[in-house]
């Protein structure tokens, strides 16, 4: 393990969009085997591509302090999984093979054999997933603050205080506050989550049905880690069929699923290694977006 000092300068943002500026950023919709799936790109088509996927209940602005950089090297591809942001909404929750074959069937509707592919929370066990079911598709994984492994007691009621803020949100209605009060939960510390990010959540939750899917799938995601379903996901060793090059990143203060287990299910992967980030929680590429971007670029970029 080693361990990444949060003590780079960062530059204050004031816009998702400013920070997306000269990268040839844009909003584009496909048809993925019939879901109308949405994906903000970035980058030379040319240039090898990397894939983004956001966490439960997240979108693809998730990923708009890294794109940019991130941009200069790959093709970035930050989609909305279905059932969230503006991708369709499926009748049922997908399980984590259903959100990887769709980030495949993404490949395939672009033409793109193989590729890097990054994941936050639920996006880092799709990306571990792709990996395993499709490892002829991928190139190098991140898994980021999301591993295939259940959390002990005290890591499942931090999951468990995250889903009831979601349910509050379709139970009492979509509030800039109750937003906010979610949101929180990703961050260190709850000055850095900014309220145009708040009010890009908030626009998105408040589409027609949006929560009846978050929740719905925020429930099913926090009931696999509780044990309620999904154990093929999570059997003990299942990372040790994940044979491409895979970093996993972690943060000091990430709820849900400590720093010891992370660490302790990373060493079943072959090729892999783990790495800590320090001063951040469950949004390190939000947090700390440059000490983020310089690791996923010393890695991805190595031979």
């Amino acid at each position: 393990m080693s361990t990444t000092d949060a003590s780079t300068t960062e530059t204050a943002t004031t816009s998702i969009w400013l920070d997306l500026l000269g990268s040839g950023a844009g909003e584009r919709f496909y048809d993925v085997k019939g879901v109308r799936t949405r994906v903000i790109e970035a980058g030379s088509p040319d240039l090898p591509a990397l894939v983004l996927i956001h966490g439960t209940g997240g979108h693809a602005e998730t990923y708009c302090r890294n794109m940019g950089p991130l941009s200069k090297h790959f093709r970035v591809l930050a989609l909305d999984l279905p059932g969230h942001g503006f991708t369709d909404r499926p009748a049922e929750a997908p399980d984590v093979a259903g959100y990887a074959q769709h980030v495949v069937d993404l490949l395939d509707t672009l033409g793109i054999e193989r590729a890097h592919v990054s994941g936050e929370s639920l996006g880092g066990m799709v990306s571990a997933w792709v990996g395993i079911a499709h490892p002829d598709r991928v190139n190098k994984i991140v898994m980021n603050t999301g591993t295939l492994a259940r959390p002990n007691a005290a890591g499942q009621a931090q999951l468990d205080d995250l889903e009831q803020r979601t349910l509050a949100l379709r139970d009492n209605g979509v509030t800039r506050e109750g937003t906010r009060h979610r949101m929180n939960w990703l961050v260190a510390d709850p000055s850095r989550m900014t309220d145009e990010m708040v009010e890009c959540r908030l626009r998105i939750y408040s589409q027609d049905g949006m929560l009846d899917s978050v929740a719905r799938i925020m429930s099913s995601v926090v009931g696999m880690l509780r044990g309620d379903h999904g154990d093929e996901f999570m059997a003990p060793g299942v990372l040790k069929s994940l044979a491409a090059p895979t970093l996993v990143l972690w943060t000091e203060d990430n709820p849900g699923q400590t720093t010891e287990l992370a660490e302790q299910v990373s060493a079943d992967i072959p090729n892999g290694r783990f790495e800590v980030l320090t001063d951040c929680a469950h949004w390190p590429q939000f947090e700390r977006p440059d000490v983020f971007n310089q690791t996923h670029l010393e890695f991805l970029l190595e031979d």
